[in-house]
């Protein structure tokens, strides 16, 4: 189902649109431009010039739709609608909404808890893009938990309640990976079975690339981020990377990361520096990167060992661990 961008906002398809940009050189077509705070890229090949430009503009279109319903940081999206009616009334929601909804449930139970989209008030408190960050009081943060919980959110077919006033819903840890996968299917249905979609380096390939048999994705050195300390060969495949060497405040000489542990309130500090994870989907593979970089090394390979078709690797301050079927798909 190709979602329509709501009439009330208008400017998002028209920034996304804006921002596109294609090359195409033999067959071989790129597309990159920016939604979701983010640069996407969607490279793919066909001999149809006609559907290449047909999908082209379903995908900017598509993501445009899914940016203005799900984007937190707009006021009229349909997210923000249900945080506003938090602790007043219930919201009805698409069968697309549900259907992420029901992902999100399913992710909790395969992370152990530590994926959770209610722990919006958390992020909010730990806000890392103040220009002067502040530390929480230990009284807020447990303040803030009480707001977190995914137990705690109601649903009935077509509806969904966040029972208490300050709870609020964010598909930050689900949204771009959603899309990318969303994307692939996109691509499928129109018969291009050879695409690389990329939203912020969470990545999802099928097919292959031109001239090569497998596509290569560098995995970003959390040390040294202007280089990639290996590459992966893929097909039919994700690959995501979570690490909190991009995103993080120093106050009083401490460092505090972006990625917070739903279960304590706090910033994660295990040691952990990246996570990449290989799986059959982007929703899994990020889902996964981020809930093995909060349990840290050993519970993380434990959680991707039950996981079917799931291969990771955790980079800390001392080693790299690897699930036992990561280094098959390493380049170097």
């Amino acid at each position: 189902m190709v979602l329509t961008l709501p009439q009330t906002n208008p400017t998002v398809r028209e920034r996304v649109s804006r921002s596109a940009r294609q090359t195409a050189t033999a067959g071989f077509y790129q597309l990159s431009f920016q939604a979701m705070s983010t640069l996407c890229r969607v490279n793919f090949r066909t001999t149809q010039p006609a559907l290449a430009r047909a999908f082209q503009a379903e995908v900017l279109e598509w993501v445009a739709a899914f940016e203005a319903r799900y984007s937190r940081f707009l006021p009229d999206s349909l997210i923000c609608r249900i945080n506003a009616a938090a602790g007043r009334h219930w919201v009805e929601v698409d069968p697309e909404t549900e259907g992420i909804l029901n992902l999100c449930q399913e992710m909790i139970f395969f992370t152990r808890g530590v994926f959770d989209p209610t722990a919006l008030p958390l992020i909010q408190l730990w806000n890392w893009k103040a220009e002067a960050p502040v530390i929480p009081s230990d009284a807020a943060v447990q303040a803030a938990r009480e707001l977190v919980g995914w137990r705690k959110l109601q649903r009935r077919p077509g509806g969904l309640f966040l029972p208490r006033a300050g709870m609020a819903l964010d598909f930050g840890g689900i949204g771009k990976e959603y899309a990318v996968d969303r994307v692939i299917g996109l691509a499928l249905e129109r018969g291009i079975p050879d695409v690389l979609v990329d939203f912020g380096q969470d990545v999802r390939v099928h097919g292959e690339p031109p001239e090569r048999g497998a596509w290569h994705i560098g995995l970003q050195d959390p040390v040294n981020p202007a280089r990639c300390w290996t590459g992966v060969a893929v097909t039919n495949h994700a690959v995501a990377t979570s690490g909190n060497y991009m995103r993080n405040f120093v106050c009083e000489g401490r460092r505090y990361g972006h990625l917070l542990d739903p279960r304590t309130g706090y910033p994660v500090d295990n040691g952990t520096l990246a996570v990449s994870v290989i799986a059959p989907n982007c929703t899994f593979a990020g889902i996964l990167s981020t809930a093995a970089f909060v349990l840290g090394p050993a519970e993380g390979l434990q959680m991707m060992r039950l996981c079917p078709g799931a291969e990771g690797c955790l980079t800390t301050e001392t080693t790299r661990h690897m699930s036992p079927g990561f280094y098959a798909y390493t380049t170097s």
